[in-house]
């Protein structure tokens, strides 16, 4: 196998639920002949989509976990990612765009840019992910390619230029004619496998001369030779238009735009070749890793496969073979039986197998080279760990990871199930960032948390189904947090006599609200307060958020602030001053009129019009704040904010109010004050739990 790292394309395809993603996939192995036969996605033959493995994904017809592949296409070789849709599986997005060059958006040609798509191009915009957009589905009824481009600039604010025009649209969606080579392209054969290439039909010319002219102009932004050749007016070679497309693509300033239809197999080699000659190869990107020895300094990786070996691990997988770890491989290479470096944990570990993944089968491979995606086996190890070869100490960026906002009591039916419902468990926090799981102190059940219904829906499920593990579900339960609303001055004094030397420590300041979670400010003056006790008094202080005096929620948004104190020569040591920071939090809390907050979600729903009214009301009375509507054809799409403690099997309640008819999505928007009618009643509520956990 020749490494030729120009040819490589990493990419993913990422879109908002339901625009095509898994189906775009499947074509696309399957015009790269890495599949023979096409299945769909809701298959009638029982197959289902190659990529969609799990058993789960079938049955409900979406994408859960981010499968990889790699396919052959113009001697390129591309490893693409599939990524869900739905936004509580966020993580598995952030962690494919985090190893990937560029990426494929994936518009729906009705839809348009819906909620979901503009969650995926924020997380592009965090790891630079260069990308062209793919408005699919140009054969639906209601199919208006030129609004999504239109919406892909205002609500996205991408410089987004059509490289296509469809020829037809809705049923009589026939081909596109591209705008480079300025010829029709039709699609023949069972599969749309056979390329037609026709002279662009007369109805159409003026308007694709007129669009040549917008993308040559668009493109010329980003090349001197681009614009002599429009000056001297001579015929303009398509290197040059394509050389000056690929530059504004890398620098994220200009998105070329393909049309197609997957599921009518129409547009998919096209936009292959735009992947070849558009996206980015790995020399392209920039990587940085921070040098651990050298106090973090970012060091710029270069994928030379001669280097020291950087590889970040992005995924972990449970195989019939044992743990199967994604990797890609920033510099150097990986080769079967070399020894690398897990830098988090510090140990050494021999490579095994190495393998490279196409959906759930595996080629063995001898190494991964720079630039490559590949999987290694029976290696211990996290998800965002990175590798490196021994003597090196870097280590990649970390992803970032949201905190979970709702929460489940879960517990095992029988001792069958509970030892394999630990398993599950262990297993599931090691693969999934976002899904975390405890046992509550109080009362002793085992709790686990994620980022929506949906999310521990999926999991409980899976321990059923994967490790024979009968669980019983308790109602979910909200992540509410308290803060304070107003400054208050403490000033407490710990002392404690008993025989022989007593604890003494005087702290005085005061807590107001703040910004960020948790700050300590150190303002004593003279000595007051020894230097050496002021990291214990922080210590106190930050011992008492975890749980807040007022209905034991976690304390956050808050500026504590010590300015004064005292100590004795005999009496004060860490422990006392840990005690007297205690007593000053308390002292100070209770004075700065504490509130409780809670999640509020993002929730966007789509609806036919005839019910926007029937919706709109069923959000008001879950508390939402309606933020704006829009009709999109006759389909209404609602945007409104609505407390995450008001949408449990919401989703069952609006398809019964809209015969099925309306979908909507939520993600987590921010944290904000409780009402106070609320309040009372979550108050009232945990007093009743203090008494019957009691009782027990």
């Amino acid at each position: 196998m020749k490494h030729d790292i120009e040819k490589v394309r990493n990419i993913g395809i990422s879109a908002h639920i339901d625009s095509g993603k898994t189906t775009l996939t499947e074509r696309i192995l399957f015009y790269t002949k890495r599949i023979h036969a096409i299945h769909d996605v809701k298959g009638k033959d029982g197959v289902g989509a190659t990529m969609d493995s799990m058993e789960l994904e079938k049955e409900r017809g979406i994408t859960i976990a981010s499968a990889a592949t790699f396919c052959e296409w113009l001697d390129h070789e591309i490893n693409i990612i599939d990524t869900p849709g739905h936004v509580d599986f966020t993580i598995e997005v952030e962690r494919s765009l985090r190893v990937l060059d560029g990426a494929i958006l994936v518009l729906c040609s009705v839809g348009g840019v819906q909620s979901q798509s503009i969650t995926v191009d924020q997380q592009m915009k965090r790891y630079k992910v260069p990308c062209i957009a793919f408005i699919n589905k140009c054969d639906r009824s209601g199919a208006n390619p030129d609004r999504v481009i239109k919406q892909l600039r205002e609500k996205l604010g991408h410089n987004a230029v059509a490289v296509q025009i469809p020829i037809g649209l809705e049923t009589d969606f026939n081909g596109v004619v591209d705008l480079l080579s300025m010829k029709a392209l039709y699609f023949d054969g069972k599969n749309g496998e056979i390329i037609r290439t026709e002279d662009i039909p007369s109805q159409l010319l003026q308007e694709a001369v007129a669009k040549r002219e917008e993308l040559i102009d668009a493109a010329s932004v980003f090349s001197d030779e681009l614009t002599d050749a429009i000056l001297e007016e001579k015929e303009i070679p398509e290197s040059i238009i394509v050389a000056a497309l690929r530059r504004g693509t890398l620098s994220r300033k200009l998105t070329p735009v393909i049309l197609g239809s997957a599921y009518k197999n129409k547009g998919v080699q096209p936009l292959l070749d735009a992947v070849t000659k558009l996206l980015p190869c790995p020399h392209d990107t920039e990587n940085i890793a921070l040098d651990m020895d050298n106090d973090e300094a970012p060091v710029i990786l270069t994928a030379d496969p001669q280097k020291p070996m950087v590889a970040l691990a992005f995924k972990l997988e449970e195989g019939q073979y044992g743990q199967l770890t994604y990797i890609r491989v920033y510099q150097g290479a990986l080769a079967k039986g070399d020894t690398i470096v897990n830098v988090r944990t510090g140990r050494k570990v021999k490579v095994g197998r190495v393998v490279r993944m196409h959906a759930s089968q595996m080629e063995e491979i001898e190494v991964i080279p720079a630039g490559y995606i590949g999987a290694l086996f029976g290696i211990d190890c996290a998800s965002g760990d990175t590798f490196v070869s021994p003597g090196l100490s870097y280590t990649m960026k970390s992803m970032y990871v949201p905190k979970p906002v709702i929460s489940l009591a879960i517990a095992p039916k029988d001792n069958k199930s509970e030892v394999n419902m630990s398993k599950a468990l262990n297993r599931f926090t090691k693969e999934d960032p976002t899904f975390k799981t405890f046992v509550s102190e109080e009362t002793g059940d085992t709790i686990i948390s994620g980022m929506g219904e949906l999310h521990l829906e999926v999991y409980i499920e899976r321990m059923r189904r994967e490790y024979n593990a009968e669980v019983t579900s308790g109602v979910p339960k909200v992540a509410y947090r308290e803060t304070i609303t107003r400054k208050a001055e403490f000033n407490y004094t710990h002392k404690k006599q008993t025989g022989g030397s007593g604890q003494y420590g005087r702290v005085a300041g005061y807590l107001e609200p703040a910004e960020e979670e948790f700050i300590f400010d150190n303002q004593v003056k003279g000595g007051s307060i020894p230097t050496q006790y002021i990291p214990a008094c922080e210590k106190g202080f930050k011992n008492c958020l975890a749980k807040g005096p007022k209905m034991e929620f976690p304390v956050t948004g808050i500026r504590v602030v010590i300015n004064d104190g005292a100590s004795h020569s005999v009496d004060s040591s860490d422990m006392a001053f840990q005690a007297a920071a205690r007593g000053a939090f308390l002292e100070g809390y209770s004075k700065a009129k504490p509130v409780i907050h809670e999640p509020i979600m993002k929730v966007v729903a789509e609806t036919p019009t005839e019910f926007q009214g029937t919706v709109m009301g069923s959000l008001n009375q879950r508390r939402g704040i309606i933020f704006g509507t829009q009709d999109e054809g006759t389909m209404c799409v609602i945007e409104a904010q609505v407390p995450l403690a008001e949408m449990f099997g919401y989703s069952t309640i609006l398809r019964s109010l809209t015969q099925g008819k309306a979908q909507f999505t939520m993600e987590f928007a921010t944290y904000k004050q409780v009402p106070q009618s609320v309040a009372e009643e979550l108050e009232k509520k945990a007093a009743e739990e203090k008494k019957n956990s009691q009782k027990k």
